[in-house]
């Protein structure tokens, strides 16, 4: 296990250097320059003024002695300063927004998760009845709708018209901190996050559920009198949670892009409404920064994930 774990460990570091080197290119290619982040527009420098504030932030070195001097001050966990914020770090203002997204996701994957294995197994066991008919619609609308455009009409229904859920924000400004009012923040952009997980863990559930079902030793189980509820719950879901576990892990990564929206239509502050303030100001510290964390925290989940194979089902081996 310990093997197989720093093997998982080295793939996971190449890809997250990859995953940053790959960033740092496509902001250079951005039109623009980012001196123009420290310079007043309403003030005239002069050409040797420009020159010597790119010498003094090294944007006058070759791309590549850049990307290294970033890299070699990010192993330290020196990730910079804000162009935006000079007097806030990079990693203080992720360090402020973290708690935020991984509540907000935290929350709507735990929904997703909960549905969706549930309505797996009702589908499953109900095969084409109404409850299966109905799920099926609601996992076609839940994958095919943007996020985007969820979130949008979630806040335009509940908080425009039926005013059930805040518009905006993780607290009510001016009042003292409560869980009920943080919930009650929480719970409609949590609920629009889970939304489009939830139907892939219930088509998944679904097809696992019955290719298990149709197994010999459940058919044995029931032929010898087993109650339909240990079958279902004690026989065919341990093995059937499998390839959903395959996609619990996988939509961490999507609940990341997923999260950017909910929070940008929410106003959540999170690490998704950082990095999409970060791009539209050009800030590309923050936007490196929030970058790497969000890498790590996703392919951290992923080895995560495929060390929990061995934990769900004994018959693997880790190798």
């Amino acid at each position: 296990m310990l093997r197989y774990s720093l093997h998982r460990l080295l793939i996971g570091i190449g890809m997250l250097l990859a995953l940053t080197l790959l960033i740092f290119i496509l902001l250079q290619l951005t039109p623009g320059d980012p001196i123009d982040a420290y310079v007043d527009p309403n003030v005239a420098m002069s050409k040797e003024a420009m020159d010597a504030l790119r010498a003094q932030l090294g944007l006058d070195r070759p791309l590549p002695v850049q990307y290294l001097a970033w890299l070699s001050q990010a192993v330290q966990g020196n990730l910079g300063h804000s162009l935006q914020r000079f007097n806030e770090t990079v990693a203080g203002l992720i360090a402020a927004r973290i708690g935020p997204t991984l509540l907000l996701m935290g929350a709507g994957l735990a929904i997703a998760i909960v549905i969706g294995i549930a309505s797996g197994i009702v589908s499953a066991v109900r095969r084409n009845s109404l409850p299966d008919y109905s799920l099926s619609v609601f996992a076609l609308l839940g994958i095919s709708s943007p996020a985007f455009l969820t979130a949008l009409l979630g806040l335009y229904v509940f908080s425009v018209r039926l005013k059930w859920a805040p518009s905006g924000g993780m607290l009510t400004p001016a009042t003292e901190f409560s869980v009920a009012d943080l919930l009650h923040h929480l719970i409609l952009p949590a609920v629009i996050l889970s939304i489009g997980h939830a139907a892939l863990i219930m088509r998944y559930m679904r097809a696992s559920m019955l290719e298990v079902l149709n197994q010999d030793y459940v058919r044995t189980a029931r032929a010898k009198g087993v109650k339909e509820f240990w079958v279902v719950t004690k026989h065919a879901l341990r093995n059937a949670l499998l390839p959903v576990v395959t996609l619990i892990g996988s939509t961490i990564g999507l609940a990341v892009g997923g999260a950017i929206f909910i929070e940008s239509v929410f106003n959540w502050p999170g690490m998704g409404l950082l990095l999409v303030n970060a791009v539209e100001t050009r800030d590309y510290p923050v936007i490196m920064g929030a970058t790497l964390v969000i890498g790590a925290c996703v392919i951290v989940v992923n080895i995560l994930t495929d060390l929990a194979y061995a934990v769900i089902d004994p018959r693997i081996k880790v190798a």
